[in-house]
């Protein structure tokens, strides 16, 4: 059998080889990919995944089954009994749910937060990755499973930069209220680099798929959307992104935001939809933001 070619570094690999090898990142420290993660992975990429196997993975840590059994008693699945193991919860939610849970939980257990700017930064990544899961089930082009990842990992660069760059926190405060600039433009100037690029770096080392780590270092950059030399998966996913974000923030009492209001029409229109599909995925998503269960 001929040995396989590796595929050429794209511009966003040769621009992330670039911020690791000098300036800010160079010191900066990404998280390795779990191990449970990597055997989740493993076993969800075959054709025919083993539920005993998935149970298993998630029955190894104690936290992660008791979250997983926390999302299956919340009020969204309205048991008449509680489930009380690990096996009945992956019954009820089924193995895609359970992975997406399950990916969620140990993400969120390896980049850990702990600055109160970023109290509820969990529970709205995971709000963003369910939005954008739905979103791609709705239309054409991109699968499910990739865009509930790439909306979990959209906003990882925010707490690994908070760990490792001095003076990250008054740029995040500065970065929120700013109306005149965008946040990147902020991060920027204050410390030249910015999340989407940290992000992007955490989903290539964790060997995310090549889609996911463009989108989340593209999701702020809506000149792309009419690109045609950007793929366009990744063109929806950032069109995708900025739909969840703003459907996220309806549910959290944030209103609408400046990235919304300067591209949201574009990204309507690179998806194909209008106000009607926003609203009505917003009523459809409601109950399942609401059973967002972060662990203690």
């Amino acid at each position: 059998m001929a040995a396989l070619t590796p595929n050429p570094p794209t511009p966003t690999d040769r621009e992330l080889d670039r911020a690791l090898a000098s300036g800010p990142l160079r010191d900066i420290v990404i998280p390795p990919c779990p191990e449970l993660l990597i055997a989740l992975r493993r076993e969800m990429d075959k054709e025919d995944p083993e539920p005993q196997i998935v149970a298993d993975i998630a029955a190894r840590d104690v936290a992660m089954s008791a979250s997983l059994i926390r999302t299956a008693n919340s009020p969204y699945y309205a048991r008449s009994r509680p489930v009380t193991s690990v096996g009945e919860a992956l019954g009820l939610l089924g193995l895609r749910m359970t992975e997406k849970l399950l990916t969620a939980f140990l993400t969120r257990n390896s980049i850990r937060v702990s600055s109160p700017l970023l109290e509820h930064f969990w529970d709205t990544s995971t709000r963003r990755a369910l939005a954008m899961a739905h979103i791609a089930r709705q239309l054409y082009g991109v699968d499910p499973e990739l865009a509930y990842t790439c909306g979990l990992f959209c906003h990882v660069g925010i707490p690994i930069l908070m760990q490792g760059v001095r003076g990250y926190a008054g740029t995040l405060t500065e970065a929120l209220a700013r109306q005149d600039r965008s946040f990147t433009e902020t991060e920027n100037a204050a410390h030249k680099t910015d999340h989407a690029v940290v992000g992007a770096l955490v989903a290539r080392t964790w060997r995310l798929p090549t889609p996911i780590y463009q989108a989340v270092r593209l999701h702020h950059d809506f000149t792309i959307l009419k690109d045609k030399n950007v793929l366009a998966e990744v063109r929806m996913l950032v069109a995708m992104g900025l739909v969840a974000e703003h459907l996220v923030g309806l549910h959290e009492g944030i209103g609408e935001q400046r990235e919304w209001a300067l591209h949201g029409p574009a990204c309507m229109a690179c998806l194909s939809i209008g106000e009607t599909e926003v609203d009505s995925w917003l009523d459809a998503l409601h109950p399942m933001f609401d059973s967002v269960v972060q662990a203690p």
